[in-house]
């Protein structure tokens, strides 16, 4: 299988750590390849940077489909241009958001997502919200650190520790969704460092999610329905 990763942002500093963290997840015989966009904002934290992103996105996902690969990761917990995205292509596309809640209602009643700011709090529940997850969500915390602060490991990995602690004591979290995919390589450690103190408990990496969501996907040969997302109607366009 190829899978093609879009990250949806118009910065490479962290294609090298996704791609290592897509290796640690996808099968033997799975190949992926990372593109960023052209055009588009730094990081996405709001509706408006996911707005200036969604063009761009759509045009590498088809792109993508044109080139022969078998199913598309954008790389973002906030799903940009997802739907928009299987309306133009036939292959599976997913974003952060959806494999990583669904996976959750599997393993657990109540879970607590934690993302990166207050101002993508708002969009989270829309997707939740839309997703039909709301009454299964323990409570959405954020660790006040913008995506693109995220590289220091140490500073993050203690920031979701003491956020993913107060949703399982104060909020009866029962699991844990990391809220943003550049929370890269910590799901792991925190998992054992919180069911050290508590009985386990699992933390879901939206990446591994997502690849591996893609992979079914794949294997099964099916895709989303095309009466869910039909393809548009032919006119004039003159976004690009």
């Amino acid at each position: 299988m190829k899978i093609k990763i879009v990250v949806p942002i118009i910065t490479n500093v962290f294609n090298n750590e996704i791609i290592r963290e897509a290796n640690q997840f996808k099968s033997q015989d799975t190949e992926v390849e990372v593109v960023n966009l052209d055009k588009g904002t730094a990081s996405i934290e709001s509706n408006y940077d996911e707005i200036l992103a969604g063009p761009d996105i759509v045009k590498k996902v088809k792109k993508a489909e044109e080139d022969g690969f078998d199913g598309v990761f954008i790389d973002c917990f906030g799903d940009p241009a997802v739907d928009a995205a299987r309306e133009v292509v036939d292959i599976p596309v997913v974003g952060g958001f959806q494999p990583a809640v669904l996976t959750a209602s599997l393993l657990c009643k109540k879970w607590s997502i934690v993302t990166v700011l207050k101002s993508v709090v708002p969009m989270i529940q829309d997707l939740c919200r839309k997703t039909g997850i709301m009454d299964n969500v323990a409570s959405i915390r954020d660790i006040d650190t913008p995506v693109l602060e995220l590289q220091d490991k140490k500073v993050m990995q203690s920031r979701l520790l003491v956020q993913i602690e107060k949703a399982i004591n104060d909020d009866g979290a029962q699991g844990i969704v990391l809220g943003c995919t550049g929370m890269l390589g910590l799901a792991q450690d925190l998992q054992n460092e919180v069911s050290k103190k508590n009985v386990y408990i699992p933390v879901i990496d939206p990446t591994a999610a997502a690849i591996g969501f893609l992979e079914q996907l794949h294997r099964s040969k099916i895709s989303h329905s095309k009466l869910t997302y039909q393809r548009p109607v032919e006119k004039e366009r003159n976004f690009e």
